[in-house]
C-alpha cells in the first residue's frame, strides 16, 4: 500500500500517520525547480513505482485545486493552477498580457507538440511553407528546445517542447495533449479532383 510508511522513513523520524504522498507534496512544494522522479525515490528510500503512484494520485487530487503537478520527462513541479493565472499575476505584480503567438506559430508548435522529435524540414513538409522564422520564435520564447541531431547526412537539428510550453498551456505533460482526430480520407477538395 503506497499510503503507508516505510521503516526507512520511520527511522527518519517521519511520524507513522505521515505517508509517502504527504512526503513528496512537501518535498515538491520547497524544491525552487523541478525535481528527478528518482531523486524523490532517493531521497525518501522508496522504490521508483510507489513514487510514481504517488504522482498519479496527486495528479488526480489537483485537478480541482489551484495548484498542478507538471511533469516534462522525468521532472516533476508544483505550479499554480492555468485557471488562477490572472489572479497570480496581479498579485506578484507582474504583466498580465503576454505577447500572442503569430497562427504561424501556433501551427509549428502544434506539429512539434504532436510529432516530437522533428526536424524544420518535417515541420515544413506538414505546414507546406518555411517554418524557420516561427522554429526563431519559438526558441527565443522557450517554447522549443533542440533535443538532438537526426542521424542522417547534415545531421538535422531534432526540436520537443519544453517545460515552458506546458506551463503555458496548462498542460501537466504532453500525454494530455488533446487527441487528434485520425483522417477519414482524402478532403472533399482532393476526392472531386481525383473523379474529374
Amino acid at each position: 500500500m503506497v499510503d503507508q510508511p516505510q521503516p526507512e522513513m520511520l527511522a527518519l523520524g517521519v511520524e507513522a500517520t505521515f505517508g509517502p504522498k504527504e512526503l513528496v507534496e512537501s518535498l515538491l512544494f520547497v524544491a525552487a525547480e523541478p525535481v528527478d522522479v528518482r531523486e524523490l525515490a532517493k531521497t525518501l528510500a522508496l522504490p521508483a513505482d510507489a513514487i510514481e503512484a504517488v504522482l498519479e494520485q496527486l495528479v488526480v487530487e489537483y485537478r480541482s485545486r489551484g495548484i498542478r503537478l507538471l511533469r516534462h520527462n522525468d521532472q516533476v513541479q508544483l505550479v499554480t493552477a492555468p485557471e488562477a493565472a490572472a489572479a497570480v499575476a496581479r498579485f506578484l505584480g507582474l504583466q498580465t498580457v503576454a505577447p500572442r503567438l503569430s497562427n504561424a506559430a501556433l501551427e509549428t508548435l502544434a506539429i512539434v507538440a504532436y510529432k516530437q522529435p522533428i526536424t524544420r524540414s518535417g515541420m515544413e513538409a506538414i505546414r507546406g511553407v518555411d517554418c524557420s522564422g516561427a522554429v526563431r520564435t519559438l526558441l527565443q520564447r522557450g517554447l522549443l528546445v533542440e533535443v538532438g541531431r537526426l542521424q542522417v547526412a547534415g545531421r538535422p537539428v531534432l526540436y520537443g517542447t519544453t517545460e515552458e510550453f506546458l506551463k503555458h498551456f496548462g498542460l501537466p505533460s504532453v500525454a494530455h495533449l488533446p487527441q487528434l482526430a485520425a483522417a477519414e480520407g482524402p478532403t472533399p477538395e482532393l476526392a472531386s479532383s481525383q473523379d474529374a
